[in-house]
């Protein structure tokens, strides 16, 4: 099956940003929804992309073929990312430091880049980077804490020491 050129620029988009999402393409492709990109990839790259068990667009082992994608692994490996995740790859915390938070890497972002993002954009490139090995998730979970009967059930006398 020939490729149109629009269409070989977009798969090899797909091949360099995998693991991917629609919106992603979506924002790449200056599309106006993910149905647009999904109907795109079906009816033009299906028999060259695929979802994973997470729903992650790859593209297949001869979309990578057919597009030229160096899949030598001799040096540095190299991640396609659009411009922000690359903003924020470039501040987030080494992999040896403590892990931070999307506030934290905020707060780097202003600092660094001069810029001001919402922090769910933070979030989402961050998650982005993940997605391609780049970044660690370190789950860590501060306990709340809440009341489980009502104050006025309950009578709190501190103990005699």
């Amino acid at each position: 099956m020939a490729l149109s050129e629009e269409a070989q620029e977009r798969l090899a988009d797909v091949v360099a940003l995998q693991p991917t999402k629609n919106g992603e393409l979506e924002e790449h492709w200056g599309m106006d929804s993910g149905s647009e990109v999904h109907q795109y990839l079906e009816s033009e790259l299906k028999a060259y992309y695929y979802r994973d068990e997470d729903s992650l667009i790859r593209a297949t082992a001869d979309a990578a073929d057919l597009v030229g994608a160096d899949t030598e692994n001799d040096g540095p490996r190299t991640v396609t990312v659009p411009a922000f995740q690359a903003q924020v790859f470039a501040v987030v915390a080494d992999e040896d430091d403590r892990a931070e938070s999307v506030v934290s890497v905020l707060h780097s972002l202003r600092d660094a880049h001069d810029i001001d993002p919402a922090p769910e954009d933070v979030r989402s490139a961050l998650r982005g980077l993940a997605r391609r090995g780049v970044v660690d998730v370190v789950q860590k979970t501060v306990p709340t804490f809440r009341l489980a009967v009502e104050r006025e059930d309950v009578v709190v006398e501190p103990l005699d020491e």
